[in-house]
Formats: C-alpha cells, sequence, structure tokens
C-alpha cells in the first residue's frame, strides 16, 4: 500500500504505533519525530526512515514550520487494517501538545 500522509503547520500525530514496518520518504517540510525514549529525529525534505512496526515502537510526530509536511509511505499493509494505532504517551514521555491529541 502507499499512502500520502500531510500534516499541516502545528499539527501533530498525536502518539501512535503502526502494524507493519512504514517506509516513508519526505517531499515537503520538515517533520519532527518524538520516540516512546523522548528522544527527537528531524527529516528533512529528501530523507527517507523507517518506522518498526509494535508497541515497542511507540511515536508521534509533529510538524513545528511553517509549511505542510508530505510524506510518501509505503508498507504491506492489508485494505482494511487501520494506518496506525492510537495510544497514550508511553510513561516518562512528553504528551503530546496538539489539542486534537491530548492524552
Amino acid at each position: 500500500m502507499r499512502r500520502e500522509v500531510v500534516i499541516e503547520p502545528g499539527g501533530c500525530t498525536g502518539w501512535h504505533y503502526h502494524q507493519v514496518p512504514l517506509m516513508a520518504v519526505v517531499k515537503a517540510g520538515t517533520l519532527t519525530r518524538i520516540l516512546d525514549d523522548d528522544s527527537v529525529e528531524v527529516h528533512t525534505v529528501g530523507d527517507t526512515f523507517v518506522e518498526p512496526e509494535g508497541t515497542g515502537h511507540i511515536h508521534l510526530g509533529r510538524n513545528l514550520g511553517t509549511e505542510p509536511i508530505v510524506l510518501h509511505v509505503t508498507c504491506a499493509l492489508p485494505q482494511d487494517a487501520p494506518f496506525a494505532v492510537s495510544v497514550p504517551a508511553p510513561r516518562g514521555a512528553t504528551p503530546c501538545a496538539c489539542p486534537e491529541h491530548r492524552r
């Protein structure tokens, strides 16, 4: 499956994990990923990254910039499966600051 994911300025994904590994390419904007250990990864245009599957890889994505983030994502997800599974912030991690995802 291929999917385009857009995160508007100031937006975030909320804490979540994926049921299968995802491969992503940043086509526009700057993605800030916060991992379950509170480490931060920043991905800019042209960067590629893999998000491993499972509850051991909870993370959130934030757009701290002024332009939309556009990601092209590829994964082997069954058609009827959810793209991401929302979860509360991991213990010790920073809660999501986006109003629509506060937990």
